[in-house]
């Protein structure tokens, strides 16, 4: 049996390499959601269903609505990430059945998609919560010495400092 040369060898081992890098780079796939295998909300739904037809074909709802719990949701949706960078989501159905308080069936059924989504600016200011800012030296000292702070000190949250 004959071995296998140096440069045989170092041939191998940069195409395995190569190949496990290409391998990482491949993007990753994550579905969360309502898992509609067989079932498609917004066809097998219809006008005049009851709510035990829609649990028996599509199961619980993924959510409900809050003030109107006659309101449920089937949200199924699909992200890419690639390697380092933030998963991206590539595509979102929301299916929205509504029904009729009084005699329990489906009044109507809307289907929403990525595209009809709006982006959320969160407000930028802060609630102040109860406490005292630590400097950067009381951070890292801790509990030497024990100190402590009674709570008639403690007029102003998050304005207080140390008091010595």
């Amino acid at each position: 049996m004959r071995l296998p040369t140096l440069k045989t060898s170092l041939v191998i081992a940069g195409v395995s390499a190569l190949a496990l890098m290409v391998q990482a780079c491949a993007p990753t796939m994550t579905h969360h959601g309502y898992l509609s295998h067989d079932a498609k909300p917004s066809t097998d739904i219809k006008v005049g269903d009851t709510q035990a037809v829609v649990l028996d074909k599509l199961g619980a709802p993924s959510q409900t609505s809050i003030y109107n719990p006659s309101e449920w949701y089937y949200i199924d949706q699909t992200s890419m990430k690639m390697t380092y960078k933030q998963s991206r989501v590539t595509s979102r159905s929301v299916t929205v059945v509504n029904f009729d308080t009084g005699t329990q069936t489906v009044t109507a059924v809307k289907t929403l998609s990525l595209a009809d989504g709006r982006d959320l600016t969160p407000n930028p200011n802060k609630t102040p919560t109860r406490g005292r800012s630590l400097t950067a030296l009381e951070q890292v000292l801790g509990t030497v010495g024990h100190q402590r702070l009674s709570n008639d000190q403690d007029r102003n949250p998050g304005n207080n400092r140390r008091r010595e």
